[in-house]
């Protein structure tokens, strides 16, 4: 008999003890469910036997994104309440600033508390539409094709809501989502068939369908310009490196970008977050590192190039590989966006092409783009396209090495 076995248990305590473990039975099979994976088990001669499954994949990717979201929250707050004019604080409206002093909570930028409430009612706000409306479109496919709801959105709703700048309309954002999941991914089949990220296609609909609010030539800071203080600036590093390197010099200013501190969307702030990211992603394997490195080895490469041209014809080839890295969305694009294992090459000579043209097409099209500065979203979507091309040309060149091998 086990001691830990409550229906053996005897004794005036056992029959309390007993309700007890049963009325948190759910609960575990649902945190066992959500960490571990299902509660099926498969029968008969199973040859392939894996603790992974698409629950804990979902898991480790948003958990991997945590310190990406975390900082681009606090960050989106902390932009905020530097840019507010104190003067203005007593009269701005909205619900947001009346919750904020109804609460007591205030404006300061030195608290941490502060910037963050700030910051998580511009976020979750966003996050709570991309799940509703996303969900919805998965309910209704899945209801119409007579199956279950499957569990691969969880990803998509975690990311997209990063890729966006803290002051987009929310009905844009509902109509982002409902595009990049009904067109990208569920008229494919669903989660695992789909060729484009969902994520990313929702964020091409908002460039091309309202471009103003999405462009990258703004500072994406939610303060109303007659809200702000006297001298704020309304230039991004983004648009900086339309000036060239002399205008992002200073190891002082790479540190700041590197970190996060400088305005952009949600989630692109901090090269260094998407880096803790990266490294929770490559320690668990569900990401390529073949695809990182070659991403980073294409942006050396290309702005190295760039430079050998010379900057007499235009200033932006003179930004050098370390400042292309931790501006815009390099970063959270390099890592978590490219490495997509549905929508990226599923060889490792593949990975290698599909990287490299990803870090050397966002550099091209930072230097040589006079409209949008960061195309690090759209270049990826791009290449996504390409992807099984670049695997077809891959296979059918081991082919004939194979064959040839074996003429003999």
């Amino acid at each position: 008999m086990s001691a830990a076995d409550p229906a053996r248990v005897q004794g005036a305590g056992a029959k309390p003890a007993a309700a007890a473990i049963d009325w948190l039975r759910p609960l575990r099979g649902a945190v066992a469910s959500l960490l571990h994976g299902g509660a099926g088990v498969a029968q008969g001669s199973v040859h392939v036997r894996d603790a992974i499954s698409l629950q804990r994949v979902q898991t480790i990717w948003v958990l991997a994104l945590l310190p990406t979201t975390l900082w681009g929250i606090y960050v989106t707050g902390l932009q905020a309440n530097l840019a507010l004019d104190p003067a203005q604080l007593a009269t701005l409206e909205g619900w947001r600033h009346a919750l904020l002093r109804g609460l007591g909570i205030g404006y300061s930028a030195s608290s941490l508390s502060a910037c963050f409430v700030h910051g998580a009612l511009y976020y979750l706000p966003i996050l709570a539409v991309t799940y509703v409306v996303g969900r919805f479109w998965e309910w209704l496919f899945a209801a119409l094709r007579g199956r279950e709801i499957d569990e691969g959105f969880w990803v998509t709703a975690a990311i997209f809501p990063l890729i966006l700048p803290a002051t987009v309309p929310l009905w844009q954002v509902a109509l982002a989502i409902s595009w990049g999941m009904v067109i990208a991914k569920l008229v494919f089949g669903g989660t695992g068939m789909n060729i484009l990220n969902p994520a990313l296609v929702g964020r091409a609909f908002l460039f091309y369908a309202y471009p103003v609010g999405i462009l990258g030539d703004k500072v994406w800071v939610p303060v109303a310009p007659e809200q702000a203080i006297d001298g704020f600036s309304g230039a991004t590093p983004m648009m900086k490196i339309r000036l060239g390197a002399e205008q992002l010099s200073g190891w002082d200013a790479w540190w700041r970008a590197f970190v996060g501190f400088e305005p952009g969307s949600i989630g692109e702030t901090s090269a260094l977050m998407c880096l803790l990211g990266a490294v929770i992603l490559l320690w668990t394997r569900l990401a390529s590192w073949r695809i990182m490195a070659a991403v980073a080895l294409g942006t050396i490469v290309t702005a190295h190039l760039l430079q050998l041209i010379g900057p007499a014809s235009n200033p932006a080839l003179s930004v050098p590989w370390w400042w292309h890295m931790v501006l815009g969305g390099w970063a959270l694009g390099a890592f978590f966006m490219a490495t997509d294992p549905t929508t990226s090459s599923y060889t490792n000579a593949g990975r290698w092409i599909y990287g490299l043209m990803i870090g050397a097409l966002i550099v091209i099209a930072r230097a040589l783009n006079p409209t949008y500065p960061d195309s690090t979203m759209l270049v990826i979507l791009f290449m996504n396209v390409f992807a099984p091309t670049i695997d077809w040309f891959v296979a059918r060149a081991g082919e004939r090495r194979r064959l040839k091998r074996h003429a003999n």
